[in-house]
């Protein structure tokens, strides 16, 4: 019965120091900070599940962004099919809440990014992650991950730039 106080004791103290970054690169993913919050709610249950052998490895958070990219992936081809059904049916799609357009353009401008650039770009950028370790989590080789990492810069880039033009014509022609 000690083992499972230590357990739990182990398994609070890792939750505690990284449940924030772990929503915080799966909303910079996802774009929803909720859904963010789910994702991660259901891969640090999964920890806990497997702590016993969770708690060996060197990376026991790599483990637990894996599973949440795993587990939001799924939920988007989920959504895609649900997406699909909804339009053949005809439903207008509703918005709810009204983010900052700043907001807008910088999650539109990652979701149009390959799944493979966007997990590297909040990786590296929103939790602070070197490339080697980047690597090392996603089981690619450093050159790979500098390649995405420097496409995704670019695209990004562009994205926004298209978009900071977009309201400037807009703003001018008002």
């Amino acid at each position: 019965m000690q083992a499972q106080t230590g357990d739990s004791a182990d398994f609070d103290a890792f939750y505690s120091a990284t449940v924030r970054r772990v929503v915080l690169y799966l909303y910079a993913a996802c774009g929803d900070r909720a859904e963010a919050q789910d994702l991660a709610q259901e891969a640090f249950a999964r920890a806990w599940q497997h702590w016993g052998r969770v708690s060996t490895y060197d990376e026991p958070e790599a483990w637990v962004r894996t599973v949440a990219w795993r587990l939001m992936v799924n939920r988007w081809r989920g959504l895609k099919r649900w997406l699909g059904a909804r339009a053949r049916m005809g439903v207008p799609d509703e918005v709810a809440g009204s983010p900052s357009p700043d907001r807008v353009a910088v999650v539109a401008a990652l979701q149009q990014l390959p799944k493979a650039q966007r997990q590297v770009i909040a990786l590296h950028y929103l939790l602070d992650m070197p490339v080697q370790d980047i690597a090392a989590g996603i089981g690619a080789p450093e050159g790979t991950v500098k390649a995405r990492l420097s496409r995704a810069r670019t695209a990004l880039a562009r994205l926004l730039d298209e978009h900071d033009q977009e309201i400037s014509d807009v703003t001018h022609h008002a």
